[in-house]
């Protein structure tokens, strides 16, 4: 008998192609490249660096003068939470950019077409993307948070100013910051998705959080009613005092606002039921349209 019996049948190049793209393709190593592709891009390093300089810096900033200012009398956690939130104001700004540039910076280099290319069923590459930047902001801003609470201890400790540990709220607000940082990259991101231009997603989504959100101000009665449910309004219920709600909430009655008053988690579920919608509308788009 020849060693040719013997040998077992060669596979086929199209079945050697297949196993070998079921190794490659597994959703963990999707993954692993959108986070080498994503840290490898220095525009992510700069944003992600400018995203922790200005919390950190808005916060020192801001407590150096609080405590300047302070005459040593104790006035409890509002103070040194609104300098938090002040600063995650001015952080959005940038993880809305970075959010944006994720996805639409690969379709105006081309980039995107290597990628659906390794990616033929194209929504993992999706999802990928948007696991690595939310993961990649939620460990930025904590840190930021963390630094930035090392800061007011050190400058308004002594004042009896600095955040209470031991508060629930105080905790709620404290993880609430990078959870509503992660929400609004998340909803920026998908935008991107959406539309594809990195100038026309940034102007959507910057309009939506500043433009529009404060047009939305005004008492009249629609505005009233849509304002509560606006991505950036709603979700920043999630890093806001209990205290400062129950404020706006006794000014909207005695104005006769007809607007639901969302609490804190209601408040960053509408966020996440925005970005979940958009997420389900770049799926669908990114099925049908060429890339």
């Amino acid at each position: 008998m020849s060693t040719d019996a013997l040998a077992p049948p060669a596979a086929t190049s199209s079945q050697a192609g297949s196993r070998t793209n079921d190794v490659r393709l597994t959703f963990p190593r999707v993954v692993k490249s959108e986070w080498i592709k994503f840290r490898t891009l220095r525009s992510t390093i700069w944003t992600l660096a400018i995203t922790l300089a200005l919390m950190v810096g808005v916060v020192a900033l801001l407590s150096a003068i609080g405590a300047s200012q302070s005459d040593g009398r104790e006035t409890g956690n509002g103070s040194s939470i609104v300098v938090l939130t002040a600063a995650t104001a001015l952080a959005q700004l940038a993880v809305t950019i970075l959010g944006v540039l994720v996805i639409t910076g690969e379709y105006s280099t081309g980039m995107i077409r290597s990628t659906l290319a390794a990616v033929p069923r194209r929504l993992p590459a999706l999802w990928a993307k948007g696991v690595v930047l939310a993961a990649s902001i939620f460990v930025v801003s904590s840190v930021a948070v963390a630094v930035s609470l090392g800061i007011m201890q050190l400058l308004l400790g002594a004042k009896g100013q600095a955040p209470d540990l031991g508060d629930a709220d105080t905790a709620r607000v404290l993880v609430g910051v990078p959870l509503y940082l992660t929400g609004i990259a998340l909803f920026a991101f998908a935008i991107g998705a959406v539309l594809r231009h990195s100038a026309g997603a940034l102007a959507t989504v910057i309009g939506l959080l500043l433009v529009i959100e404060n047009l939305f101000l005004f008492p009249w009665k629609p505005f009233q009613l849509i304002s509560p449910f606006l991505p950036g309004t709603a979700g920043s219920r999630i890093m806001t005092p209990q205290a400062q709600i129950d404020l706006m909430s006794q000014a909207a009655r005695a104005q006769g606002s007809v607007g639901a008053v969302l609490s804190p988690w209601q408040g960053y579920g509408v966020l996440l039921a925005w970005v979940a919608v958009l997420l389900t509308v770049a799926a669908v788009l990114l099925r049908r349209r060429n890339a």
